[in-house]
């Protein structure tokens, strides 16, 4: 079963110096038939004005995922952690008993674009930690990268819950399959271009997917430059 989240179905928020599309419930954009699914939580999309952001704030018991797709992004936070996350590069903060941080954007020149993402925790109440890794998705063009597992499995980040949490990047033509174990749920999120999933679901940049009880999934990139998400989860 293919349940599609179109991008233009999103909630969305306009602050000015910030433009921010909310794929599940978030803030003052509430929406009982999509309050998540599985362990997701959170896909927003976000582009942040130059020398703008989210000053220092908390969370608690969830696993934040940050995935810059263009420009850059300045992180603070009360573990004393100090960085900048750009493209290729992802970025684990689990909160657990409580953590406080702020997100700025990094350029007085350039906007940054980037998708946050808000995973369940498997257990509540664990120490908050953070992590950042790069990934060479242009090396495995056309492949799968094990970007977040519960292990940290090929040199993922870690991932406080049974998830697997993959990336690639494709060229127009190019396809890329996906077997799907049984009793999985999936969800895919194209963050670049266009494809069509199962030659048949056309997606745009935006567009999210539900998927269950499809045995396996094929994507076609119909757009020179396409980049997808893709999560696998109880």
């Amino acid at each position: 079963m293919v349940t599609i989240r179109r991008a233009n179905k999103r909630g969305f928020a306009n602050r000015g110096w910030l433009q921010s599309w909310h794929t599940f419930s978030f803030g003052s954009y509430q929406d009982a038939a999509h309050m998540g699914f599985g362990c997701l939580r959170v896909i927003n999309e976000d582009i942040i004005q130059p020398n703008e952001g989210f000053p220092t704030h908390g969370h608690e018991d969830m696993e934040i995922i940050t995935y810059v797709l263009a420009g850059a992004l300045a992180h603070k936070d009360s573990l004393g952690t100090g960085s900048t996350i750009r493209p290729t590069e992802v970025q684990r903060m689990s909160a657990g008993t409580g953590i406080k941080h702020s997100e700025f954007n990094a350029s007085a020149t350039d906007p940054v674009h980037l998708l946050q993402i808000w995973i369940l925790p498997e257990k509540q109440g664990t120490s908050p930690s953070y992590e950042q890794k790069a990934f060479d998705l242009d090396n495995a063009q056309g492949q799968w990268v094990l970007v977040g597992s519960q292990t940290g499995r090929d040199g993922s980040i870690t991932i406080g819950q049974a998830v697997d949490f993959s990336a690639a990047r494709l060229t127009v033509g190019e396809s890329l399959s996906y077997s799907a174990k049984p009793n999985r749920k999936l969800w895919l999120q194209v963050a670049k271009g266009s494809i069509t999933l199962n030659e048949k679901n056309p997606l745009e940049a935006g567009d999210g997917v539900a998927i269950e009880q499809e045995d396996v999934l094929l994507i076609t990139a119909v757009s020179p430059t396409t980049e997808v998400l893709l999560f696998d989860m109880q």
